[in-house]
């Protein structure tokens, strides 16, 4: 069942799978607590697995005295407690069978949380990393020259949305650190061009001409496929972020922060660079060694993109999911 605005809604009926519609209000969606309701009464299901926390909440509530297995799906890194109301009634709801993690980073967060003898049992916590194909990243680099951008420049993407987690300022002061005689230009693509303090921290630069706001984009991975470099500078609380595997499946360098999960996904020095967070003059330093050396830069894109292809391939996902529903169900 998925929102049936939503890509998932497409990319399922596409795939020939039978794909209930389903766009939930809020975590108390009476509406939609009963319409799970009545799709669990009328087959035979073992599992329900829940890819966020709304629903999450409604999932458990419509599998009230079923013998149904419940399945949670954990993203990020925070915001959830042992005195958060909230929490209760998703991630901590005693009915949840298992609580499939993105990354160890996440798994390890999970099993750290603890009030008086309150905590999640570590059997109950996975680590799946999420599964790519190569044969999905396609697209024909963009042509940068539309945003000013001469032909052949040296260009660093970054793309998030705009919170202040995300570390976009101490990217853009990671610039201002470099030698005078390095030429970058740099993309940030996103909702950015909204946040005044960061254009305004951006035309203090020496050279704010390089660097260009692009707004939303559709075609974000092509952006990417078309820079030199891939940088996501969070500060926290990051999982395993898509936009990071999307450079990387199309061979891009990348340049993380060791902030969740992006440590497990880049092997610092092998595919790509890992700096601390809220490091300008780190960071500085890793786009500079990546800057001057180009051999090195055009190997490490080259492992990042097999690491995907490996690493991070859709076959062990599909297999580690699989022992999950069969453990939990006791069905081979």
């Amino acid at each position: 069942m998925a929102n049936p605005d939503g890509a998932n809604f497409e990319r399922l009926s596409h795939a020939g799978l039978i794909a209930g519609q389903i766009a939930l209000k809020n975590r108390f969606d009476k509406e939609g607590t009963a319409a799970i309701r009545k799709v669990l009464e009328t087959g035979a299901y073992d599992v329900v697995h829940a890819f966020n926390p709304r629903a999450l909440a409604c999932a458990l509530r419509a599998s009230r005295g079923m013998p149904i297995k419940i399945v949670a799906y954990r993203g990020i890194i925070g915001n959830i407690s042992y005195l958060n109301p909230e929490s209760w009634i998703t991630f901590l709801h005693p009915r949840v069978d298992c609580i499939v993690c993105v990354a160890e980073a996440i798994r390890n967060y999970l099993a750290g949380l603890h009030f008086l003898w309150l905590h999640l049992p570590p059997s109950k916590l996975k680590t799946v990393y999420k599964g790519h194909d190569l044969g999905w990243y396609r697209d024909t680099p963009a042509d940068l020259q539309e945003f000013g951008i001469p032909e052949g420049a040296f260009t660093i993407c970054c793309t998030g949305r705009d919170v202040p987690r995300k570390g976009f300022d101490v990217l853009v002061e990671s610039l201002a650190r470099l030698p005078s005689d390095v030429v970058v230009h740099l993309l940030l693509v996103g909702d950015l061009d909204r946040n005044e303090a960061l254009r305004q921290q951006v035309q203090a630069l020496p050279n704010p001409e390089r660097v260009h706001f692009t707004g939303f984009r559709k075609d974000a991975p092509a952006l990417a496929a078309a820079s030199d470099i891939f940088v996501l500078p969070s500060k926290e609380r990051e999982g395993l972020p898509r936009a990071v595997i999307e450079a990387m499946s199309y061979g891009v360098t990348p340049v993380v922060t060791d902030v969740g999960g992006m440590p497990e996904l880049v092997e610092q020095g092998v595919s790509g660079l890992v700096v601390p967070p809220n490091d300008a003059q780190s960071l500085s330093d890793a786009l500079l060694k990546l800057y001057r050396d180009r051999e090195l830069l055009e190997r490490m894109g080259g492992n990042a993109r097999r690491r995907i292809d490996t690493d991070f391939h859709t076959s062990r996902t599909v297999q580690q999911m699989g022992n999950i529903y069969c453990g939990l169900t006791g069905q081979n």
